[in-house]
This record gives C-alpha cells, sequence and structure tokens, in this order.
C-alpha cells in the first residue's frame, strides 16, 4: 500500500539486542491531507537512514505494508514502512530570457592560404 502524507512527529528510536543481532525501531507519525485529517504511526524497522532524511512538515510518498496478529485474545496492527520517497520540490521558476548577444566577431584571413598536400600513393 502506498499513501503521501506530511511528516507530523519523528519519535525516539527503540535498540535493543535479539539473537539474530542488534535491531532499532522508530516510529514516525505521518499526518494524511484530507478534508478531515488523519495520522497514521508508520514503523521504520532497521531503516535509520530513511528516518535521518526526513524533517517535520516534509510532504513525502510512503510504501507500507500493514500487518494484524493475534495475541492473547488482543489484536496489534503494525504499519510497516519498506520505502519512503520525499515528494519532489515544486519546479523551478523558469530563468529569464537571455540578453541577446554582440554581433559575431570577424575573423581575418589567414595571411598566406595553405599549400595542399597530396599524399595519396597514387
Amino acid at each position: 500500500m502506498e499513501f503521501e502524507g506530511v511528516v507530523y512527529k519523528i519519535l525516539p528510536p527503540t535498540k535493543g539486542t535479539s539473537a539474530r543481532g542488534d535491531w532499532q525501531r522508530q516510529e514516525v507519525i505521518f499526518e494524511l491531507p484530507q478534508e478531515f485529517s488523519r495520522k497514521v504511526c508508520v514503523i521504520f524497522f532497521n531503516k535509520e537512514s530513511d528516518v535521518a532524511r526526513l524533517r517535520e512538515g516534509m510532504t513525502c510518498t510512503v510504501s507500507v505494508n500493514i500487518e494484524s496478529r493475534e495475541y492473547n485474545g488482543k489484536w496489534y496492527t503494525d504499519v510497516r514502512a519498506w520505502r519512503v520517497q520525499p515528494k519532489e520540490a515544486e519546479a523551478a521558476p523558469p530563468m529569464p530570457d537571455m540578453p541577446p548577444f554582440g554581433d559575431e566577431p570577424s575573423y581575418a584571413a589567414p595571411a598566406q592560404p595553405m599549400a595542399e598536400v597530396d599524399d595519396l600513393p597514387f
């Protein structure tokens, strides 16, 4: 699934160690710009470089996987990001027209014409 949202808040990372090694989980809150704006908490798992590029107020396109699981009779839902792309800034305004160039310089003819060299074997 993919959505476009504005970074509302970047929460501090949670770090730990498991049998597979070190891990880092960081949650980022995105606000979806609609008539009635909604907020979505997205988890970035071992993606420090992606989170480091984000700034509050930045508009991004986020690709996520949504998964729910049951534990002790309660259901928990994770929204995990697998790609985040900052929305490209508005195109720069066009450059103003260049002023006209002056007259082309005239190149003087060489003082002596070059002699033709015939180096063909026949």
